[in-house]
C-alpha cells in the first residue's frame, strides 16, 4: 500500500475513483466471480454456414470426464420468450431478440452455437467439444458483400430523405462522385463476454453479466424466461471494455440461464477469443457513394449520399450511416438513401460512433476530394459551408463551437506547413502529409434515477443501476456530486453495477454523463433542500430563517445573511437523531426546452503522417484531436476518451479488416494474430483540446457526450493525410502500402 502511494499517488482532483481497484487487481470482472457449486459451459459451434443439423451425436461427450450435460435442440427446455406468438396468435412482446440459442436445428452462420457442454471445469468442458459430432444438410449461402449487393432484389430499403433539388450536385460547376468501402470491424475488448446464472427456485434469478446496460439485460432475461423483472438481479461490478458490444444481450447469457435451471446449479459461460469475432456483433461492412457539387467559391450546391451495409439473415440491424450528410454542412439540396443487405452471417451491432463513424468517413473524405478539385484549403471549405443552424430542421444549435475546434486544431498540428500540392513535401526522406476530418454526434439525454444516502458522519453514497465499461462514470459522477455539494471527493462514493439500485441508462450513445449526471445533480439539490428544512426544524438558531437564505457548502449548513448561524452536516444529523437520510430522484430525458434546439457534440481531428517513398509504409507522427462537448466534468477521463478514440481511428484507417472465406463462410482471421489492431508503436504523440464551454440547454450540469466524437471523423483525417503525402487516394479501408501501389511492400 505504501509503495503504491509512493509511486502512483495523484492529487485528489486527478484520481480515478476505481483506479486503485483496477491497477492492483482487486477489481472483479464478470468471469472472476466465484460461486459455490459452479459448473462451466462452453459452446460447440457449427462448421457450416447454412443448413440443418440432421444428427447430433453427443454420446461420447456425455461419457467424458466431468461432463454433466450436453444441451442442444434435442433436449433444450422450453423457453417462454423464445415463442414469437402467444396462445391467441398475437406477437409476444417479451420475445427474446435475435437468435434463440439451442432451440432448433437450423444453422444460420458459420460458428453458430449448436450445443452447450456443461462440466465441472472449463478444461473438461473444452476437451469434450471434439467428441460432439454433427451431421449437416448444407444449403447455399451468401457471405460475399460486394458480390451480393449488386443484386438490387436482395437489398432491403430503409427509407430515404430529400431536400431541394436532388440532382443539383450534378449540374454544379465542380462535382465529384466517389465510392467508399469499409470492411467489418470487430469490437475486441480485452475482457471477453461472460455470464454466470444462479437460480433461486424457478422464479428468481441472479445473473453476473458483462453488460453496458444492466436494466436492459434484466428486462431481456425476465422476458425470455417469463418471470417478473423484480425477480431478476443483474450484477456487473466492472467491465473490461465493450465499445458497444455490451449494449445488448448475447447467446452466452440465455445459455447460462438455461443450463443453470436445467442442472439446478450455477453455470458460467465464457466466450473464447475466436467466438468474440462472431457472437457479440461488429461494425457492419458498408459501401457508400457520395455525390457532391459546389460553385467556384466552394459553396456546396448539392450533396447525395447512398449507403448499403450488411445485416444477418435472421435479424435486421440498421444504423444512421447517411444521417450526418443531412445537417453537418449548409446545403439547400440534399438527398440520402440507405439500404441493408442480409447475408448468412451473425448480426452486427452498435460499435463506437455507430453509423456516424461510417458515414463521416465517406463525407469527410469527399469534402477533402472536393477541396483539392476546387484548389481550396479543406478547412476553409468546411468553414465556408458552416451550418449556423441545423439545415435539416432549421433549429438553432444548443451550442456549437466547431469553428474554435478548426482553428485550434490547425494551430496545434502546424497546418500552415501542409503542402498544397500532394506528394511534394519531404522530411527526413519521408513523404509528409496533413489531413483532417470532423465529427458530430447527438447530445442525447435519457431517463435516469439515483439514490443518495447521507450517513450520520456526513459521508455520501450515490447509487444507480448503470455500468462503467471504462470511460470513468464513477469518477465523473462523484465529481458532479462534489461540485454540487461543495464537498471533498473522498467524502462521496458512487456505487453502480447492480439492478437492485435505482434504474440507470445504458452506457452508450455518449449519453451517460448527460443523463446520469442530471439525476445526480437533481438528487443533490434535493438533499440540500432537505438539509435546509431539517436545520429550520431542529436547530434553534435557524428557526426564523427562510430556506432561500440558507446554503449548504463545505459540509456545513449556514445562513447567507449571518455568518454566525452555522452547523456542520454531521452535527445536524446528530441533533436530529438521524442515522441516515435517503432520497431517490428521477431525471427525465425529455427536457421540454431541448426540443427547441438541435443538440450535438462536435470534434475535429488533425493528423500528420510520414509515408516511406519506396515501401509505402505509413507512420503517424502527430495527432491533434479537439472536442466541443460542453463542460468537461473530469479532465483526465475525458482526455482518455479522446485518446482511445484516436487509437480506434488508427485501427480503422490502417489496420482492421475482418475477412471471410466465401467458399466456406468461415471467418479467416478470428484472432489477434491475424486480425490486426494498433500496437503501441503505431500511436504517435496525441494532443487533446476541449472547448470546455457548458451547454445548459441539454442538461443542468452543462456536459455533452464525447465518447463517440472521439472516433467519428478520425479515419477520414488519416486517409486525407495519406493523400496529401502521396497524391494517391485510397477509398477502401484499411489503407495499406499495396493499395497505395507499393507492390513489394
Amino acid at each position: 500500500m505504501s509503495d503504491f502511494n509512493k509511486y502512483f499517488k495523484m492529487d485528489a482532483d486527478d484520481d480515478r475513483a476505481d483506479g486503485f481497484e483496477k491497477v492492483t487487481g482487486k477489481a472483479k470482472f464478470t468471469a472472476e466471480h466465484q460461486i459455490p457449486n459452479l459448473a462451466y459451459g462452453v459452446f460447440v459451434c457449427s462448421t457450416i454456414a447454412k443448413g440443418t443439423i440432421k444428427n447430433l451425436d453427443d454420446s461420447l461427450a456425455l461419457k467424458a470426464s466431468g461432463v454433466f450435460d450436453v444441451i442442444s435442440f434435442k433436449n433444450c427446455p422450453t423457453i417462454p420468450g423464445y415463442n414469437s406468438l402467444t396462445a391467441d396468435g398475437k406477437r409476444n412482446n417479451q420475445e427474446w431478440r435475435g437468435l434463440k440459442v439451442l432451440s432448433d436445428n437450423k444453422v444460420r452462420f458459420f460458428g453458430q452455437p449448436i450445443a452447450l457442454i456443461v462440466a465441472d471445469s472449463f478444461e473438461n468442458a473444452t476437451d469434450a467439444i471434439k467428441l460432439v459430432k454433427a451431421e449437416y444438410e448444407k444449403e447455399d449461402f451468401e457471405t460475399d458483400f460486394h458480390k451480393t449487393r449488386l443484386d438490387a432484389s436482395k437489398l432491403k430499403a430503409n427509407g430515404n430523405y430529400k431536400r431541394g433539388n436532388v440532382a443539383a450536385y450534378k449540374t454544379a460547376p465542380i462535382f465529384i462522385e466517389p465510392e467508399y468501402n469499409i470492411p467489418i470491424e470487430v469490437h475486441n475488448p480485452m475482457e471477453m463476454h461472460a455470464s454466470i446464472a444462479v437460480w433461486d427456485g424457478d422464479n428468481k434469478l441472479t445473473v453476473y453479466d458483462k453488460t453496458q446496460a444492466p436494466k436492459r439485460t434484466q428486462s431481456a432475461i425476465a422476458g425470455a424466461f417469463g418471470i417478473p423483472e423484480k425477480n431478476v438481479r443483474v450484477i456487473v461490478e466492472f467491465v473490461g471494455g465493450a465499445f458497444g458490444s455490451g449494449l445488448r444481450s448475447w447467446l452466452n447469457l440465455p445459455a447460462a440461464c438455461i443450463a443453470a435451471k436445467k442442472l439446478n446449479r450455477p453455470v458460467k459461460v465464457v466466450l473464447t477469443r475466436p467466438q468474440m469475432f462472431s457472437l457479440v456483433g461488429y461494425r457492419p461492412q458498408s459501401w457508400q457513394k457520395i455525390g457532391m457539387g459546389a460553385d467556384a467559391s466552394g459553396k456546396l450546391l448539392g450533396i447525395s449520399h447512398s449507403a448499403i451495409s450488411n445485416t444477418s439473415r435472421y435479424e435486421d440491424f440498421r444504423e444512421g450511416i447517411v444521417d450526418v450528410s443531412r445537417f453537418l454542412y449548409a446545403c439547400e439540396n440534399v438527398d440520402t438513401d440507405y439500404k441493408v443487405l442480409p447475408l448468412d452471417v451473425s448480426t452486427p451491432t452498435w460499435m463506437r460512433g455507430p453509423g456516424e463513424v461510417t458515414g463521416c468517413y465517406a463525407l469527410e473524405c469527399a469534402l477533402d476530394e472536393l477541396a483539392y478539385k476546387l484548389k481550396m484549403d479543406p478547412v476553409e471549405l468546411r468553414i465556408k459551408n458552416h451550418a449556423d443552424v441545423n439545415p435539416e430542421n432549421n433549429l438553432p444549435w444548443s451550442t456549437k463551437y466547431l469553428k474554435e475546434c478548426y482553428e485550434t486544431g490547425k494551430e496545434k498540428i502546424g497546418w500552415k506547413n501542409r503542402p498544397k500540392i500532394p506528394g511534394t513535401l519531404k522530411e527526413n526522406g519521408m513523404l509528409v502529409g496533413y489531413g483532417m476530418g470532423s465529427g458530430v454526434f447527438g447530445a442525447g439525454r435519457n431517463n435516469a434515477s439515483v439514490r443518495v444516502i447521507l450517513k450520520a458522519d456526513g459521508n455520501i453514497i450515490l447509487q444507480s443501476a448503470v455500468s462503467d465499461m471504462g470511460p470513468g462514470t464513477t469518477t465523473s459522477m462523484t465529481k458532479v456530486a462534489a461540485e454540487n455539494l461543495q464537498m471533498p471527493l473522498n467524502k462521496i462514493k458512487f456505487q453502480l453495477g447492480d439492478t437492485d439500485f435505482p434504474p440507470g441508462p445504458g452506457q452508450g450513445g455518449s449519453s451517460t454523463t448527460s443523463s446520469l449526471g442530471s439525476a445526480v445533480f437533481l438528487v443533490c439539490e434535493t438533499l440540500k433542500q432537505n438539509l435546509k428544512e431539517l436545520a429550520v426544524q431542529k436547530i434553534d438558531s435557524f428557526k426564523n430563517l427562510q430556506t432561500v437564505d440558507i446554503d449548504v457548502k463545505n459540509e456545513n449548513i449556514f445562513s447567507t445573511k449571518d455568518s454566525t448561524i452555522k452547523i456542520s452536516i454531521a452535527d445536524l444529523m446528530k441533533a436530529s437523531e438521524k442515522q441516515s437520510i435517503e432520497i431517490v430522484k428521477d431525471s427525465q430525458g425529455n427536457n421540454p426546452q431541448v426540443i427547441k434546439y438541435s443538440s450535438f457534440s462536435f470534434s475535429t481531428h488533425f493528423v500528420k503522417v510520414h509515408v516511406h517513398p519506396k515501401t509505402g509504409a505509413i507512420e503517424l507522427k502527430h495527432v491533434v484531436t479537439t472536442g466541443d462537448a460542453g463542460k468537461i466534468i473530469s479532465e483526465n477521463t475525458a482526455r482518455s476518451q479522446m485518446l482511445g478514440g484516436a487509437v480506434g481511428g488508427i485501427g480503422m484507417a490502417l489496420k482492421e479488416e475482418l475477412k471471410f472465406n466465401h467458399q466456406t463462410g468461415e471467418i479467416e482471421n478470428a484472432s489477434f494474430g491475424t486480425y490486426h489492431v494498433p500496437l503501441h508503436t503505431d500511436i504517435p504523440p496525441i494532443d487533446v483540446w476541449f472547448v470546455n464551454k457548458p451547454d445548459f440547454i441539454v442538461n443542468p450540469i452543462g456536459a455533452k457526450g464525447l465518447g463517440e466524437i472521439a472516433l467519428i471523423g478520425f479515419a477520414a483525417a488519416v486517409a486525407n493525410a495519406v493523400f496529401n503525402a502521396t497524391g494517391k487516394r485510397v477509398r477502401d479501408l484499411p489503407i495499406t502500402p499495396e493499395k497505395l501501389g507499393f507492390k513489394n511492400a
